[in-house]
């Protein structure tokens, strides 16, 4: 995975990845979080890239950057492409930034070869789908596929500010966001490239895969309630400890996990009341997140861990609550979309396999409007959400020249109705 000089589309494409990771908190790696300042930023760099690939940018009510070709904005049918800006904290510079890049530079491509596409294109640069700020994730996919909930606008960040505060404040308009729902009829299908943020694409050594299908997810929020009391006067025997108590819950889960096939899961999240030093904490609250491709593996496996976590509070007289907040099902890859990916790869020369996903992606909102369809990209020893994500050049350029293929040959791979 080294740069080479016969990638010029790669090392062009690697070049505009660092230039977007500048627009970032300080610190390690890369922190850039919805309708933030470094978010406000880095759409001025997307907006010249969507401009020299032809497209028309609009920043849409729901906080998206989104560039139309003339044929889109005609109202002609439309493939979308695309990804998210946001990141994780301390994140890499290609998880979702990937997507936004490479299909502008594709199709900047395209245009100074003298291609002109016989349908619409739709690139989105999703305003938040990790879910970093305000904990509710696939904001901006979820209002073009029609599913945005408005009860999230009231979901509240670190600092006491609201989603739909901070959409406002962004130049977006919380009321208008149902009216961002695309027509079924008007979208030929989406398609999204992105890091494959696994080893398997480097054990292989190929520089792309073909995706077949995204993981089901879901989380969950844990309160454990004991007592506070004092750490030097209150006996060992008796004592109502929630982090202990906690910590043996987190202890199962990572049994359970480990215990259980096609079924992984964090304990992401910890806090502490009342956090000090010298007092027995009353209240620890953790968050437990579950990824499975199969609905009834994942389904098991929660009511197996949440039963432990009750029998554990149970032995140590504590109160545990569980609240779900959030939950996504496994979404399949369109077949045509997958062969018509495969076909590119092959007519590139490059070999592809098909690979399922274990991370969550805008598809996974997507697909309730349209088929979907995903080309993973190589990352160095399957690294993501770290400040060490690395992709090559050369494969950077070999996938957008898969995509710029896949692309021209589209109109002979659509379904028929």
């Amino acid at each position: 995975m080294t740069t080479s000089s016969v990638a010029p589309l790669g090392e062009t494409l690697i070049a505009r990845l660092d230039e977007a990771a500048r627009h970032s908190q300080p610190g390690p790696g890369v922190t850039r979080l919805f309708c933030s300042a470094e978010h406000r930023g880095v759409l001025t760099l997307i907006e010249a890239w969507m401009r020299r690939a032809g497209l028309s940018p609009e920043l849409d009510a729901a906080g998206n950057l989104v560039g139309r070709c003339p044929r889109a904005q005609a109202g002609e049918k439309t493939l979308i492409l695309g990804s998210h800006q946001d990141t994780v904290i301390e994140g890499g510079k290609y998880d979702g930034m990937l997507g936004v890049a490479l299909p502008l530079l594709a199709l900047e491509a395209l245009g100074e070869a003298g291609i002109t596409l016989p349908y619409g294109i739709e690139v989105a640069a999703f305003g938040d789908e990790e879910g970093t700020r305000f904990q509710s994730t696939l904001i901006g996919s979820r209002a073009l596929a029609g599913g945005f909930d408005p009860a999230s606008l009231a979901a509240r960040d670190a600092d006491g500010t609201s989603l739909g505060e901070a959409l406002a404040d962004f130049g977006g308009d919380p009321e208008r966001i149902s009216g961002l729902a695309r027509d079924p009829a008007s979208v030929l299908g989406y398609c999204e490239v992105h890091i494959e943020q696994g080893p398997v694409l480097e054990r292989r050594d190929h520089a792309v895969g073909i995706v077949t299908s995204l993981t089901g997810i879901e989380r969950h929020r844990v309160t454990v309630t004991g007592k506070a009391g004092h750490a030097g006067t209150t006996p060992m025997a008796g004592r109502r400890d929630a982090l202990v108590g906690a910590a043996e819950m987190i202890v199962a889960v990572d049994r359970r996990l480990n215990a259980t096939d096609d079924l992984v899961g964090v304990v992401g999240k910890l806090a502490v009341r009342p956090d000090a030093v010298n007092v027995i904490p009353a209240e620890t609250t953790f968050t437990l997140e579950l990824r499975s491709p199969h609905a009834e593996v994942r389904h098991h496996g929660r009511e197996a861990i949440l039963d432990d976590c009750r029998r554990l509070a149970a032995e140590r007289d504590l109160e545990v609550t569980i609240e779900s907040t959030y939950q996504a099902e496994a979404v399949e890859c369109a077949d045509w979309l997958v062969e018509a990916l495969e076909a590119a790869c092959e007519a590139s020369g490059e070999p592809a396999e098909r690979l399922f996903s274990g991370a969550g992606h805008d598809g996974l909102a997507m697909h309730a409007l349209t088929d979907i369809g995903m080309l993973f990209v190589r990352c160095r020893d399957g690294l993501s959400h770290h400040p060490d994500e690395a992709i090559s050049a050369a494969d950077a350029d070999a996938a957008t020249r898969v995509l710029m293929t896949f692309l021209q040959a589209l109109p002979g791979r659509l379904p028929r109705n």
